[in-house]
This record gives C-alpha cells, structure tokens and sequence, in this order.
C-alpha cells in the first residue's frame, strides 16, 4: 500500500475525538492481537522517527548556536516539540513486548493512553512526511503495519482489567 493511501485513511485530527474510556471499579483496557514481526516494525519505525529532526537544529550550526546561546543567557532548555511523544511511544512499546513476553504471537492490553499515543504517532508521522524541511520517508510496510495496529484498537471492546466488586 501507498503511503497516501494509509495517510490518507487517517481520521482527520480536526474532527476526531479520543472516545472517553471512563469507567468505574476497574483499569480499561482494549486487548489485541500482536505478533512479534509487527512489534519489530514498530520499533523498526520508532527508531527512524526518533532520528528525525523537526527542530533542524542538528543541521543548522547558526540556529544551534543561537538556540545554546538562550539557553545560556535566559537558562532555558531547549527540547524538541515532541519528546513527549517519544517517550510516551517508547513507553507503549515496551508495555507491547512485555506483554508478548518473547512468544511469536500474543495478546497485549493497549489501554487509552496507548490508544492516545497510536494516533499521535501516526499523525506525526504524516506530518513529518508530508513537511517539506523534514525529509521523513518511512517504509510504507512500517506505516500500515501501525495502521493496522491502530485500527485493532479502535475496534476493540473496552474490558475491565482488575475489576473491583461493589462491596470492596
């Protein structure tokens, strides 16, 4: 599939809404399949998404130096707009492979939050894709794979994970 064909089927970040996982006496989850080689992809695509540089920094001596030199004067840090969202997709990928536990197939419990940060990767993604001073190709295959994964959890029942009883 063609990376515009997947980019293209992505619900639009203007009108989509995360759905309100809210419920009482337990931890929501939406378990899905997973298989090693997908795990693998993602990471695969994590890791070229973790090197690309928005900011240009990093290709840009004078807008390092004068980025070094607010920091300096003002005690600023400089972070990149999202390293948030690194650390949060490298969380849930780790959540991922432990729940697989090494097998070749299994089941992982993606919660809301992970709902949460499987849309904002791939949004990203298209973003920096589509950005004409970030050169962001990914594998096709990698993008569709998180498409994939993504719409797993879309789909997925809500379930109660460590659900309380009423009388405790």
């Amino acid at each position: 599939m063609d990376l515009q064909d997947v980019f293209g089927s992505l619900p639009d970040p203007q009108s989509y809404s995360l759905p309100d996982y809210s419920l009482p006496k337990g931890e929501p989850v939406l378990p899905i399949a997973l298989t090693a080689e997908e795990l693998e992809t993602l990471l695969a695509l994590y890791d070229q998404f973790a090197s690309v540089d928005p900011t240009g920094i990093e290709s840009n001596p004078f807008l390092q130096a004068t980025v070094e030199s607010f920091q300096q004067v003002f005690g600023s840090a400089a972070a990149r707009p999202d390293q948030q969202l690194l650390d949060d997709v490298g969380d849930m990928l780790n959540d991922f492979a432990s729940d697989l536990g090494g097998s070749e197939l299994g089941v992982v419990d993606a919660t809301p939050a992970h709902h949460r940060t499987l849309y904002l990767f791939l949004t990203t993604c298209k973003g920096y894709h589509l950005a004409p001073h970030i050169t962001f190709s990914p594998p096709p295959a990698a993008v569709e794979t998180l498409y994939e994964v993504f719409q797993r959890v879309v789909d997925q029942e809500v379930y109660l994970k460590r659900p309380q009883s009423v009388l405790e």
